[in-house]
């Protein structure tokens, strides 16, 4: 089977499925693991290059989404040519990655139309989901039993271990200018470890607030996530606080 992963995420489970090899193109944003650096990428970011502040990209990407037009270009006729069985992507994010629709309508034109596998997570439990039916897609299902085994019981063994433990208040950026609170996946993630979330509600998406509400919030603990930014970038980005 030859899949094509349009989501770092799902790059990431195909490889820790043991699918590396029927991998055959990613995203530009694929950079774990490394073997996943040298694959074909069939996306770019079309914004305008150069560097931005964090109010500045975001006033970008709401203008071209207020406008239609979409953040990453998909590269269709590299799609063509990996002729692929399996589209993997993503339909909770119209700004994390190329748009479903777009990837539908590129996969339908091809002279043999691949399926087309999105994933919306909210929860923990649905991140465990998507790893199974990822496995289950690809023909692998007991690889795909075995690490969702693997990584609940990671998550038993961090919840064993934290449960004495003073309960930290957290407090998850995943975008500073206007400041945004990590939703979904992310506060259960702070539970799971320990934590209070104090802005982000489980299950929810993603809400920006004000600053005098995070100052109210009165965190212990500031996690800094900017989407799309790696390690060197969130922490020149840290600096505008």
């Amino acid at each position: 089977m030859k899949i094509v992963s349009l989501l770092p995420s799902t790059t990431e489970i195909c490889f820790a499925l043991g699918l590396g090899g029927s991998v055959f193109g990613v995203t530009h944003e694929c950079d774990y693991p490394a073997a996943a650096r040298s694959l074909p990428q069939l996306t770019r970011n079309v914004l305008p290059a150069g560097e931005y502040s964090s109010a500045e990209i975001d006033r970008m990407v709401a203008e071209r989404v207020l406008n239609g037009c979409a953040i990453y270009d998909l590269d269709v006729a590299l799609l063509a040519a990996l002729e692929p069985d399996l589209i993997l992507t993503q339909a909770l994010c119209p700004v994390c990655a190329v748009s479903y629709d777009d990837v539908v309508g590129a996969a339908a034109a091809l002279p043999r139309m691949p399926r087309v596998a999105a994933f919306e997570p909210h929860t923990v439990a649905d991140i465990i989901a998507s790893i199974a039916e990822v496995a289950r897609l690809a023909g692998v299902p007991e690889q795909g039993d075995r690490l969702c085994t693997q990584l609940t019981d990671r998550i038993a063994a961090v919840q064993r271990r934290v449960v004495a433990l003073p309960a930290v208040r957290v407090l998850c950026l995943e975008w500073l200018d206007p400041p945004m609170v990590g939703g979904h996946w992310v506060p259960e993630m702070v539970r799971l470890a320990g934590g209070i979330d104090v802005l982000g509600v489980a299950g929810q998406p993603s809400v920006p607030v004000s600053w005098p509400e995070v100052e109210a919030s009165d965190p212990d603990m500031i996690v800094l996530m900017p989407c799309g930014f790696d390690l060197p970038a969130t922490v020149e980005v840290a600096a505008e606080l």
